[in-house]
């Protein structure tokens, strides 16, 4: 299984999100229903700051920071967002159920995050789980340096 990237996964995710939440005895809308269905029209991750942002950009209440974090806070204990610690920002996407997800390339000039896609690497890491004979319950990788417009 490929982490959460097309745009008919998105959707299918965020379906799964708000099932997810009901199945929890939780209120599907307001600041979660607007995360989840911003989070679904993603490409990569984003802060809270950027969500906040983002969802201030569109018509509507936007909710604040504090209800940001508390959606973020319940779909990270669900399992449906992955946190992505990148320095002194965390930055969240949308977990595939499964568990896969994409790891990140961040650019130290512009902050770009890139997400990575590599089928090799993720062979190498359970390769070396089982020589260690070790249960690897999860993983994140970041490259950090300079993007390509960044290092000209």
């Amino acid at each position: 299984m490929s982490p959460v990237t097309t745009k008919s996964e998105r959707a299918e995710w965020a379906r799964h999100a708000e099932a997810s939440i009901t199945a929890a005895g939780l209120r599907a809308g307001g600041a979660r229903k607007a995360v989840v269905d911003l989070l679904a029209q993603q490409d990569c991750c984003l802060s809270a700051q950027e969500i906040r942002d983002a969802l201030a950009a569109e018509a509507g209440p936007t909710p604040g920071m504090a209800s940001v974090y508390r959606a973020l806070d319940t779909l990270a204990d669900l399992h449906l967002v992955h946190r992505v610690d990148l320095g002194q920002v965390a930055k969240y996407e949308p977990a595939h159920p499964g568990g896969d997800h994409p790891h990140h390339a961040v650019c130290r000039e512009c902050g770009a995050v890139v997400p990575i896609e590599d089928d090799a690497v993720e062979a190498a890491i359970h390769a070396m789980a089982d020589r260690l004979a070790f249960d690897v319950e999860g993983h994140d990788i970041t490259l950090r340096g300079r993007c390509a417009r960044c290092a000209r």
